[in-house]
């Protein structure tokens, strides 16, 4: 009996380090990602467009400048700090979406958005 045991076990313990783990999902980022929306602010609509350091830069779609700053992932949510005022980091609910398609997204102070992400296209500073 115990020798019928031990090769159970054994059989076992072959086979889960044979069997290949699940390859784990990447989180989903920003980085290198442009996106479309009306600017709760402004009230127009804006293109922002987010490079692969987490640059941002946000512009009305007629071309005036609206924000620039930084954005960083923290889980799930893009947190963006704006170089342009002192507000402070504020973070937005994210989830995977393709270019073409839009995203209802939630500011941790309850602002909601919809958001369509466009093909990437950096955007540069005013001058």
């Amino acid at each position: 009996m115990r020798l019928t045991i031990s090769l159970t076990a054994v059989a076992l313990a072959v086979c889960m380090a044979s069997t290949p783990v699940a390859a784990k999902t990447r989180a989903f980022s920003l980085n290198k990602t442009s996106w479309t929306y009306v600017d709760p602010d402004q009230k127009v609509p804006a293109r922002e467009s987010i490079d692969a350091k987490g640059n941002y830069i946000e512009n009305a779609v007629s071309g005036k400048h609206i924000d620039h700053g930084t954005m960083v992932m923290k889980g799930s949510k893009a947190c963006f700090t704006s170089a342009m005022n002192s507000d402070g980091e504020m973070c937005w609910t994210t989830k995977p979406t393709k270019v073409g398609h839009a995203m209802k997204t939630v500011s941790d102070k309850g602002q909601k958005l919809t958001v369509t992400r466009v093909a990437y296209r950096p955007i540069s500073m005013p001058k």
